[in-house]
């Protein structure tokens, strides 16, 4: 678990920004959960024989000895919350929400046990639209991002959960054949999560399963229906995609569509986003039968990448720095402050407090990344002027007070 300092923080709101105004561009509405659910949620969710509930989570018990866990992801959550307040059953909704996650994991270069997702889920709607819509809007973030010649789409059907349990029989036969060559963590997913050891790293393993049946030679007719009408949608919007066979994302709800934004620029770490549809969960958790589909991105690694790609310009946290020295010049320049924040909506503007001459005060200016500093001495109280220094441009002029509203806002425009 780490820090965000504040050097920091603002690399982190720009992106939290973009993502906000993306997701409310679409019509989608915040809903905020807690971070602590029932254990139970999560392993009836998420499966038994996952990682994250076998290996991940954080599970206490509290005073009444009920468990709870510090919420791995948001899903399950967002489903429980929608099924506890009347929201999903013959309704549509589109939901975004932001916040930590936890999960006990080998801490790595853009992962950690305390990380940030942003979750989007979309109740009600069953067509291949919906989905295609929910792709469109995060590529529509990776633009705005300035990293979508960085990330590539890849896509898969895994079908109904009657034409996986068709394959899984396959499967396991197959792998049977070749447990030699599996390492032991294969070993264990083969016959509790075998579709999982599609997905592994080990290239060995990955050697053999070139000749591992095809999912996609099970899929039921509706899923192929719905996945060739996803790709038909996107084809005509002009987002490019793989079909990715062995794409099976490593929870257990999904169904039908799955899809990962990678990346190459995060080391082994390649997945920035991920989701798909799990039409069977809100039914699963207690509701009524009710399509969805929905995706998880991480923080971390957005942020990672903006950082590291320079592709994002971050406003420095100051835009204005007032510099006063002399008798009575520090309650004038309080008062100019406050008339500038009522009067120029969104303009930052720090005081310097504490005394010290000209010199420490510019340099504390150019600390905080200010671009304008405004002078306030005796003289300039006296007449009720201020000096308007440009820091960038070297710069400066005496404007009276009462011009200091439009001049500012002539600046900032420009």
């Amino acid at each position: 678990m780490n820090d965000c300092l504040p050097t920091e923080s603002p690399l982190w709101q720009k992106v939290e920004g973009i993502i906000k105004n993306v997701t409310s561009a679409y019509g989608y509405s915040e809903i905020r959960m807690p971070i602590v659910e029932m254990t139970h949620l999560f392993s009836r969710a998420i499966g038994e024989v996952t990682d994250v509930v076998e290996k991940e989570m954080y599970t206490f018990e509290d005073r009444n000895g009920d468990s709870l866990t510090l919420r791995p992801e948001g899903t399950a959550g967002c489903v429980r919350a929608g099924i506890q307040n009347g929201l999903l059953y013959n309704q549509e909704q589109r939901l975004w929400y932001m916040g930590p996650m936890f999960r006990h994991e080998r801490p790595q270069k853009g992962r950690y046990r305390q990380f940030y997702q942003c979750g989007v889920e979309i109740f009600g709607l069953s067509g291949p639209d919906i989905d295609a819509d929910l792709i469109l809007m995060t590529a529509r973030i990776w633009r705005e991002l300035g990293i979508d010649q960085h990330v590539r789409l890849e896509l898969n059907s895994i079908g109904s959960s009657e034409a996986r349990a068709e394959y899984r029989t396959a499967l396991v036969a197959f792998l049977e054949q070749h447990e030699s060559v599996l390492d032991e963590d294969c070993k264990r997913r083969m016959y509790t999560n075998p579709l999982r050891v599609l997905d592994t790293k080990n290239p060995d393993v990955q050697a053999i399963l070139v000749n591992a049946p095809a999912l996609s030679d099970y899929l039921d007719e509706d899923s192929k229906t719905h996945f060739a009408g996803l790709c038909e949608l996107l084809d005509a919007t002009g987002i490019e995609y793989t079909v990715n066979s062995r794409l099976v994302r490593g929870l257990d709800y999904y169904n039908k569509t799955v899809f990962e934004w990678v990346t190459d620029s995060l080391g082994s770490q390649g997945t920035v986003c991920g989701g798909g549809r799990y039409d069977g969960l809100v039914e699963q958790l207690g509701g009524k039968a009710t399509p969805a589909v929905g995706f998880a991105m991480g923080l971390e690694r957005l942020v990672l990448m903006v950082k590291e790609l320079e592709t994002t310009v971050v406003r420095n946290p100051v835009d204005i720095y007032v510099v006063t020295a002399g008798e009575g010049t520090m309650l004038a320049g309080v008062k100019l402050a406050e008339h500038i924040r009522s009067s120029v909506p969104g303009v930052r503007v720090m005081n310097h407090f504490s005394g010290g001459n000209f010199k420490k005060q510019f340099k504390r200016a150019d600390k905080v990344g200010a671009a304008i500093a405004l002078v306030l001495g005796e003289n300039e109280v006296s007449e009720q002027t201020v000096v308007f220094k440009d820091l960038a441009g070297g710069t400066q002029e005496t404007i009276n007070q009462s011009d200091i509203s439009d001049r500012l806002t002539h600046f900032f425009k420009s």
